[in-house]
């Protein structure tokens, strides 16, 4: 019920690409559980952006009146990566014993925000549902920490695709839920859902 909205949420991407770039923007208005109105969209060139600095910017909806206000800092990642099985960021023994170290009892109060890190070897899916009408799909899987969003690559016409990657989250709050989610890509449209998993950060 309002026209002038604060919502004061942060979110997170990680960009691992040197190509072009933009930050695509929707907004919705809800009137029950059921129906939905778009009520503007606007767009943001994230290689035009300066690095390392808090950008404000107060872009305005595309045919439609209003206008978004936001903060963007395009950063360096740190703590986040993504890898082939093969060259796993924790196989190594000494970088494991390393990270034991770090985060040991005497150093847990040097960085409070530093909580941890999370990393999840996506292996492979088996027996999905078929999507497509040759009765294969074309999954790839996403993984949702808080609001940190990584994903798979694309495994064409298999219902028992292998991914192998590894990815690393850090931790913001112990309490999160990972959440596991697989899609079937659908050209331009958008995904089919296969099916999703929650995983609390506790119970690990």
């Amino acid at each position: 019920k309002s026209a002038n909205p604060q919502w004061r949420e942060q979110f997170d991407f990680h960009y691992f690409s040197d190509r072009k770039d933009m930050l695509d923007i929707e907004v919705w208005r809800k009137d029950n559980k059921k129906h939905e109105e778009l009520l503007g969209t606007c767009q943001v060139d994230i290689t035009a952006l300066p690095m390392k600095q808090t950008n404000r910017l107060e872009l305005p909806l595309e045919k439609h009146p209003g206008s978004l206000l936001m903060l963007i800092a395009v950063a360096p990642c740190t703590g986040v990566s993504i890898s082939d099985l093969c060259v796993c960021p924790l196989g190594d023994p000494s970088e494991r014993q390393q990270i034991s170290q770090h985060y040991c009892i005497k150093n847990s109060f040097r960085n409070i925000k530093d909580i941890g890190f999370l990393q999840v070897k996506v292996l492979k899916a088996v027996d999905l549902l078929a999507a497509d009408f040759s009765g294969k799909s074309d999954p790839f899987c996403v993984l949702e920490l808080g609001n940190d969003m990584l994903q798979t690559h694309t495994v064409y016409k298999n219902l028992n695709p292998e991914w192998n990657k590894v990815f690393t989250f850090p931790i913001k709050d112990i309490h999160d839920v990972l959440e596991v989610t697989v899609f079937d890509e659908d050209g331009d449209k958008p995904p089919d859902f296969l099916g999703k998993v929650a995983i609390p950060l506790l119970s690990v």
